[in-house]
């Protein structure tokens, strides 16, 4: 016995049982007490309300949805409305954080100068703070709509949002996009067989018109098949009863937290790649120079390859982090997932813990499948070692 005490492994596994053993009797106490808060209110923990009538309506929804339905139809809407803003947001300011991240490096003081200023600001900047600046500073305090009915568009900038043209989908619009898609597909696999081809032959480079080539080709047997084109231009038009109709429509809740969220990130996201520019030893931009590569080829053929496996783990980060800060939607009331949980349903409902709980696995979820493909495309960026 005393030589089992004497045991570093023994500890180290009787450690961890341990606290195991505390998690669970304070997992126990919690929901004790929360059984015992539910009776003296006679409610049943459960999700069973969610299939009880929302009755209340959703002010921007991709989704079908009106107060009829049910607390998990109204979920849904909130989960695309959160969705559409994380995609885009992330788009935009990976677009943001990589343009002003390599202008940080540039051999134009202007530029350079313009590039730090940004990030100086936007970085030092409450979140929070910059939404409420594009939200009532700029996208509410656009011309209201009644001052553009002399207008004909195509573009309506207006307090109750940004109307732009927009493709509006036709019959056979469904087989052309998969067509589509082949060809893009195609075109990436004719790209990196080219590049490689053109390497070990040290032929130059062309593999672009490869792949333009077999998207133009994909495009043109879809166009064949559908025999017209499967999507057209649609227009904003301003009605006699000041609505707009037609075209692309942006709320200002949308726009603002958007590009609240873009040039937060982005600015985040530009010192990553600057320091991942700069952890390229300076042989190789050199070695590269001494070619006579231009210096856009340099840094899309040489350079940027190399700073991914530095810039992929804190961006991982930054991704995640965008995806929560979105949240934060509620404070422009844009109805994310969070607003229309946390605020109508929880308020009806009463249910406190189970909306809470919808939203932590939520937004876990979410952080889940960023981190799983962007640890998947950073093991693709590695060196591998033979």
């Amino acid at each position: 016995m005393i030589k089992l005490l004497r045991d570093d492994r023994f500890w180290k596994i009787a450690g961890q049982a341990i606290a195991l053993i505390l998690v669970i009797i304070l997992g126990a106490i919690l929901w004790d007490n929360l059984s015992a808060n539910y009776s003296q209110l006679g409610i049943a923990f459960g999700f069973d309300f969610l299939n009880s009538q929302a009755s209340f309506d959703i002010g921007e929804k991709v989704i079908a949805y009106n107060p009829e339905n049910n607390y998990k139809q109204a979920y849904l809407v909130g989960l695309v409305n959160s969705l559409r803003v994380m995609v885009i947001g992330i788009v935009l300011a990976t677009i943001a954080g990589l343009t002003v991240g390599i202008s940080r490096l540039s051999d134009n003081w202007l530029l350079r100068s313009l590039a730090g200023l940004y990030v100086e600001i936007i970085r030092n900047t409450p979140l929070l703070l910059q939404l409420f600046f594009w939200y009532f500073a700029v996208f509410i305090s656009l011309p209201k709509l009644e001052e553009n009915q002399q207008m004909s568009g195509p573009v309506y900038l207006t307090n109750r949002g940004i109307a732009v043209p927009w493709l509006a989908t036709l019959p056979g619009f469904e087989i052309w996009l998969i067509l589509l898609t082949i060809g893009v597909l195609g075109a990436a696999l004719l790209w990196q067989w080219r590049a490689r081809v053109m390497i070990e032959q040290a032929q130059p480079r062309r593999q672009l018109l490869w792949a333009l080539g077999a998207i133009a080709l994909s495009a043109i047997s879809a166009l064949i098949i559908t025999k017209n084109l499967p999507f057209r231009l649609d227009v904003p038009r301003l009605t006699p009863e000041l609505q707009l109709e037609g075209g692309l429509k942006l709320t200002p809740e949308f726009a603002a937290l958007v590009t609240g969220l873009s040039l937060y990130t982005g600015s985040y996201i530009a010192e990553i790649v600057r320091a991942g520019i700069q952890s390229v030893p300076r042989g190789q931009m050199e070695a590269a120079k001494s070619l006579g590569l231009k210096s856009g080829t340099m840094m899309r053929l040489i350079i940027l390859p190399q700073a991914l496996r530095v810039i992929i783990p804190p961006l991982t980060s930054q991704y995640l982090n965008l995806a929560k800060n979105s949240s934060l939607a509620v404070a422009i009331a844009y109805p994310d997932v969070y607003f229309v949980v946390a605020s109508p349903t929880l308020n009806q409902t009463g249910r406190a813990i189970e909306a809470m709980l919808i939203i932590m696995v939520t937004y876990l979820t979410i952080s889940l499948i960023i981190s799983l493909f962007m640890n998947w495309y950073n093991q693709t960026v590695q060196l591998k070692e033979r």
